[in-house]
């Protein structure tokens, strides 16, 4: 059985690696990782590396319905390969093939990489979205928010008349 921070590791692992998958940075990504599943052994890598690429086809090939599903799916399922990989692995290599892993997901994530399923908006940074003159402005939230007094100086959120607004003002 595996301790917790094994097991966080290798959710993380999942899921960086579904998130890769069709990026820039998935090339070279899917050979360490294949690297790292082959553990010296050029049969168990080539193995991970046809793995991977069906993920990746598998993730490309979605339809719009089914993509959220298959990225589950997927995230899951190499989760359990991590952890298998590294409970087959007596104490000392265990230690080492996490620090591995870990060492590669800091990478993975300190180059940036930022992406989102089809039809989602992924952003590295700061997101500004407004709604002008009576439309909608929505996106959902997965992390921290910050609110704060709004920058025109108001204090309650409501209509704000604009002098450069074509818009008539409410009487």
């Amino acid at each position: 059985m595996l301790s917790e921070a094994m097991t966080a590791l290798a959710a993380a692992g999942g899921t960086a690696l579904v998130q890769a998958a069709g990026t820039d940075a998935w090339t070279e990504f899917r050979q360490q990782v294949a690297r790292w599943f082959g553990r010296g052994n050029p049969q168990r890598e080539n193995a991970a590396v046809e793995r991977l690429d069906q993920t990746a086809v598998q993730l490309e090939t979605a339809g719009p319905t089914e993509v959220e599903r298959v990225r589950l799916g997927q995230v899951a399922a190499w989760q359990a390969r991590i952890e298998d990989l590294l409970e087959s692995l007596d104490g000392t290599e265990q230690g080492q093939a996490a620090e591995e892993l870990g060492a590669l997901l800091a990478q993975h994530v300190s180059q940036g990489e930022v992406s989102a399923g089809q039809g989602g908006l992924a952003v590295g940074g700061n997101v500004d979205i407004r709604a002008d003159h009576g439309s909608v402005a929505a996106g959902v939230v997965h992390g921290n928010v910050t609110l704060g007094r709004p920058a025109d100086g108001h204090t309650s959120p409501g209509p704000v008349n604009d002098p450069d607004d074509d818009w008539p003002e409410e009487s």
